[in-house]
């Protein structure tokens, strides 16, 4: 009986670990759109970017504004196709780590006290995401994985 169930159990995370590639691409490809358009939100906002930022007391707002919209926006095709995505990863994860505690600091601050608080933030869902890109990597279905394949030295 314990046979069959660590077979079953065996066979079940097989499968699962199958389908974690399909679902490390999925999460690039959804979240990587959405900062892309974050980014170009904001580059067409400028002004109103570089006001909010100005009101969250961010040094150098007008060239945060203009470094953090082309961070999202360049950062979520690099993200979305899995060019350098676990440094993208890294540098979105910071971004939306600062948004989190600028923008958002009750909600950030209660990640032990009010989970529900912290989930509900609008930063969460891509600060979450580019964490588990960050240390999951990009998964086999990404231009790093396939360049690195090919430019792999060849053993003798």
């Amino acid at each position: 009986m314990i046979r069959r169930v660590t077979k079953l159990y065996d066979s079940a995370a097989a499968l699962l670990n199958y389908l974690q590639s399909p679902l490390l691409l999925a999460i690039r490809l959804y979240w990587g759109w959405e900062l892309y358009q974050d980014g170009l939100g904001k580059l067409n906002h400028l002004d109103k970017v570089t006001d909010f930022f100005t009101t969250l007391n961010l040094p150098q707002p007008h060239l945060t504004a203009i470094f953090v919209s082309v961070l999202e926006l360049v950062g979520g095709i690099l993200f979305a196709l899995g060019i350098g995505t676990r440094l993208i990863a890294l540098l979105l994860f910071v971004n939306m780590t600062v948004a989190f505690w600028t923008a958002e600091k009750e909600a950030f601050g209660a990640i032990i006290s009010d989970p529900d608080k912290f989930t509900a933030a609008s930063a969460y869902n891509d600060w979450f995401a580019t964490l588990i890109i960050l240390i999951m990597g990009p998964g086999y279905l990404a231009v790093d994985t396939i360049l690195r394949k090919f430019l792999k030295p060849q053993e003798k």
